[in-house]
């Protein structure tokens, strides 16, 4: 792909550059503020009322506030080992749509008035290009006309519905129709066993249905290294009432007031069981249809992505992309992050998306988190690695917990030692990959972790203790087999 030169921003003498976002997501938001922050004059156009796109509205936020509420009760149910016994709890479903709902109008609420403190000329409606510097965008009142200079193309992604599972019922949902939490059904069928499917999964498991995951592949979250998922699936084999692998759905019908599914294995031959609902979760798709690219001469890909460079222009010189449609991973901190890129190049600043590692987390309990290169990666492209990993049930702090099924993990690059890869799976993972990616990004070795004082007893202490255990230093564990990748 070839793009033109991006000019020089703008003397003062000049007005200031006008920029188009198209799509309010944690991308398209993050790009408007900081333009208009950097002087430009910022149009944000989006179909909901306020910013905050599909991860404020029907994803990140709102599953994460379902998942707090059930691992709260999880949390209960675990004290009995500790001494401490909660009566069964009441569940309130109004109540808990109720408190997810809160949290996300607060959110868009102060997003919105974000917004307006920073002059941004918000508008509720649906964009099409005409051109490549001008935008129609149908509000619910008019036709209004958006001219700009650069624009930055934000609209996400959608979930994804194969044909085979497309059925015209109430009972078969989609990520955004199950987080409406309509009612908690009897015994529900979850199609992919990726992270979306895992939360969710977890959710109305912990409600009360009898949850049952079909995955295509051998292991649940493809992709995520096996020893990581291990403590998870294991936990999950619990908690749900069957996992299925190797599995597809081959078809889907409407019977008898609940869901027919018909399941293809080399152990089920077209088995038919009945659910009460179904849950289709296998992944998401670019939302690239619709928006009138083929007016500009924006690039898109057989699969739905735009084609970007690594400062996000695409190859309409005035049009730029982030987040989602841009490309995988699907994470709405990589657009964020992308959102800033993209403004600081049209403004001429020398400014590159090229992360070292992109932290990826699947909030379930326990949670997984990596970044940087993963052993399963390695393998993939020949990469000689050193693997060093600490369990938690060395872990004072996770046993004070009553939570030591966990693993810390790192990928070395031998020779060096330097870090190229970060594993967590337990407890606040999420929280803890920070630091493993501030950790890659500033080259950190192997010797660089293991002589950093953590506190102690903490969760972010088996950090230290696995660089630790690089050298068999650790005073809480000792390694029984090589630390050389199989």
């Amino acid at each position: 792909m070839t793009t033109e030169a991006t000019p020089p921003p703008p003397s003062q003498a000049q007005q200031p550059l006008r920029l188009a976002v198209l799509g309010a997501g944690p991308g398209g938001y993050a790009a408007a503020f900081h333009a208009a922050d950097l002087g430009m004059n910022v149009t944000l156009i989006d179909d909901a009322p306020q910013p905050g796109g599909v991860c404020l509205y029907r994803g990140c936020i709102p599953s994460k506030a379902l998942l707090h509420a059930t691992h709260t009760i999880e949390e209960a149910r675990a004290a009995s080992a500790w001494g401490i016994t909660f009566a069964d709890p009441q569940i309130d479903l109004d109540g808990l749509r109720g408190w997810k709902q809160r949290v996300v109008d607060r959110l868009t609420r102060g997003l919105g008035a974000l917004g307006r403190q920073r002059k941004i000329r918000y508008l509720q409606g649906r964009g099409q290009f005409t051109d490549p510097h001008t935008l129609h965008v149908r509000t619910a009142d008019e036709l209004t006309s958006v001219t700009f200079d650069y624009a930055i193309v934000a609209t996400g992604s959608l979930p994804a519905m194969p044909q085979a599972l497309r059925l015209d019922s109430p009972l078969v949902m989609d990520s955004t129709a199950a987080l409406e939490l309509e009612d908690v059904p009897e015994t529900l069928l979850i199609v992919g066993g990726g992270y979306i499917g895992l939360e969710l999964g977890s959710v109305y498991a912990t409600l009360g249905s009898r949850v049952t995951v079909v995955e295509m592949t051998t292991g649940l979250l493809p992709g995520a290294d096996r020893d990581l998922v291990e403590p998870l699936e294991k936990r999950l084999r619990g908690q749900f009432h069957e996992i299925l692998l190797n599995t597809r759905v081959a078809a889907l019908e409407e019977h008898a007031g609940g869901i027919r599914a018909t399941l293809a294995s080399t152990e089920l031959d077209n088995v038919q069981r009945d659910f009460s609902k179904v849950l289709v979760a296998v992944g998401r798709v670019p939302n690239s249809r619709n928006l009138g690219l083929e007016h500009t001469g924006v690039q898109v890909t057989s699969r739905g992505f735009v084609t970007v460079d690594h400062m996000l222009r695409t190859a309409e010189p005035s049009i730029y992309a982030i987040g989602d449609i841009a490309g995988e991973p699907m994470l709405a901190h990589k657009a964020t992050h992308e959102g800033r890129v993209a403004v600081e190049a049209m403004l001429g600043q020398p400014s590159i998306f090229d992360p070292t590692g992109i932290p990826a987390v699947v909030f379930t309990d326990p949670e997984i988190a990596w970044c940087g290169l993963t052993e399963s990666q390695a393998r993939e492209r020949g990469i000689e690695i050193e693997i060093t990993k600490f369990p938690w049930a060395a872990s004072g702090r996770t046993i004070t917990m009553g939570r030591n099924d966990g693993v810390t993990k790192l990928i070395v690059e031998p020779g060096t030692q330097r870090i190229l890869g970060i594993g967590i799976a337990g407890t606040g993972a999420g929280e803890l990959i920070g630091e493993a990616v501030v950790a890659l990004e500033m080259g950190t070795r192997v010797q660089d972790l293991h002589l950093t004082i953590h506190a102690h007893p903490t969760l972010s202490e088996t950090l230290m203790e696995a660089a630790s255990l690089y050298y068999n230093q650790s005073p809480h564990y000792i390694a029984r087999t090589s630390r050389a990748a199989e």
